[in-house]
């Protein structure tokens, strides 16, 4: 690069940052920097931590029981660290981490009923560990009922890198607010959308492309969105919701033992033990 171009590059810039450091929707620290590599980096450790044997390394001299507190002593670091972006203290971010750990165990227990559930919901599953090592779902739930533990201590932005990520390895966007019970199975699941307000039984069922979302969005008298009220529909026990379904509104419930067919828009609730479809009607056509 010529002197010249050096010289009028470096007012360009000069010029550009000048504009940029005024603009008023830009952070005004650095303190995130690093955060969504943190994240990343505690679920994989979080996830190690609950599937050891699958996910983890082998450690011949380690009997099973200290082999489980060195991946539970990495995955307290790495979390620690990952909160320590978004605490007021490093000792409030150990607190923190160590509730989650200590919550592992009941996570953990639910996880094993959504193995389960995608075993027993998939002819194609040939084992449980085929579910846990394969499933993109399931790496979207796992991840999921990590980030819900943290959201419901309403610590900020974490939880959302954290599906957030779920959501780029497996095109499955599942907002940590979104209460779902145990035995969940996503079949295939690219596509799906659970919004923060839904609420999803046991034993519930979805193929790809369901979205369970929101009508529309109520305006305050500033004109901006009202936040933090029910947007998103409720789903019942036992239900099953085939692909490219779409279940939109906070008052909308779907009843226990439902099956919501393909490509169905609902904006109403159904009620328990109905099956609702596309009615197509196709009658005899001349051939020219």
């Amino acid at each position: 690069m010529s002197k010249q171009n050096i010289n009028a590059l470096a007012s360009c810039l000069e010029r550009v940052a000048d504009k940029m450091c005024a603009q008023s929707a830009l952070p005004t620290d650095n303190r995130y920097i690093g955060l969504e590599e943190a994240a990343i980096k505690a679920i994989e450790k979080l996830l190690t931590a609950m599937f050891p044997n699958h996910l983890g390394q082998v450690r011949e001299r380690f009997s099973e029981k200290d082999n489980r507190i060195w991946e539970l002593m990495r995955a307290f670091d790495a979390l620690t660290h990952a909160l320590g972006y978004v605490s007021d203290s490093f000792e409030a971010a150990e607190n923190q981490a160590m509730t989650v750990i200590s919550a592992l165990p009941e996570i953990l227990a639910v996880l094993e009923t959504d193995v389960i559930a995608a075993y027993e919901g998939d002819p194609a599953a040939q084992s449980l560990d085929e579910v846990i090592l394969s499933y993109p779902a399931f790496k979207a739930i796992s991840i999921y009922r990590l980030a819900h533990k943290l959201y419901e201590m309403q610590v900020p932005i974490l939880p959302r890198l954290m599906t957030e990520h779920a959501h780029r390895l497996t095109g499955i966007d599942i907002h940590p607010g979104a209460k779902i019970g145990s035995y969940f199975f996503i079949d295939h699941g690219t596509g799906v959308v659970i919004g923060e307000t839904t609420t999803i039984g046991e034993h519930v069922k979805l193929y790809q492309h369901v979205t369970l979302g929101a009508k529309s969005f109520q305006v305050g008298p500033d004109s901006s969105l009202v936040k933090g009220i029910k947007r998103h529909p409720d789903i019942g026990d036992y239900a099953v919701i085939y692909a490219g379904a779409t279940i939109l509104g906070g008052n909308t419930v779907i009843g226990h033992h439902c099956v919501i067919g393909g490509n169905v828009w609902l904006t109403e609730s159904v009620a328990p033990g109905q099956t609702v479809t596309i009615r197509c009607n196709v009658g005899p056509q001349e051939i020219p």
